[in-house]
């Protein structure tokens, strides 16, 4: 007898966490488009000296990146890549940032920080929830095709 297996639940705390995670991700953005000659001269722990890195439109991008993340919660399992657009721009700005800022910043607790908490930390559970919706939606795939 062919039993069927287990439905794979998408649980809510995901989609909280997409919300979050969105969320998160918009906020530091904007401190990034709208305040970054403060909040790079913050992150150098060096007063007075002036930074040439593009604060504005590495904002801009986690702004993007943080929308798609908050817009992927409301469907997750239907827009399972909207997951993965916001996976791969979170993965863009921790590059960004290694490459691009902390040549001219230097890695302090403060640098370290936002790429760490504010980036890297954030890819666990994305990946976590990224491949929950693949299972589910590759469920309902499979049981839909069987009927």
């Amino acid at each position: 007898m062919d039993q069927k297996p287990d439905f794979p639940i998408f649980p809510m705390h995901f989609r909280g966490l997409l919300l979050l995670a969105g969320m998160y991700t918009i906020a530091w953005s904007a401190f990034f488009k709208w305040f970054g000659e403060e909040l790079i001269a913050w992150l150098a722990i060096q007063p007075g000296q002036v930074f040439d890195v593009p604060a504005m439109w590495y904002g801009n991008l986690g702004l993007v990146v943080g929308l798609i993340i908050f817009v992927s919660a409301f469907y997750p399992v239907s827009w399972v890549y909207l997951i993965l657009a916001g996976l791969t721009g979170k993965i863009i700005l921790a590059i960004w940032f290694s490459l691009g800022f902390l040549p001219d910043l230097d890695w302090n607790k403060r640098t370290g920080f936002h790429l760490i908490f504010n980036e890297l930390l954030w890819l666990i559970p994305l990946i976590l929830i990224f491949l929950r919706a693949l299972q589910v939606r590759e469920y309902l795939r499979k049981e839909e095709a069987s009927t």
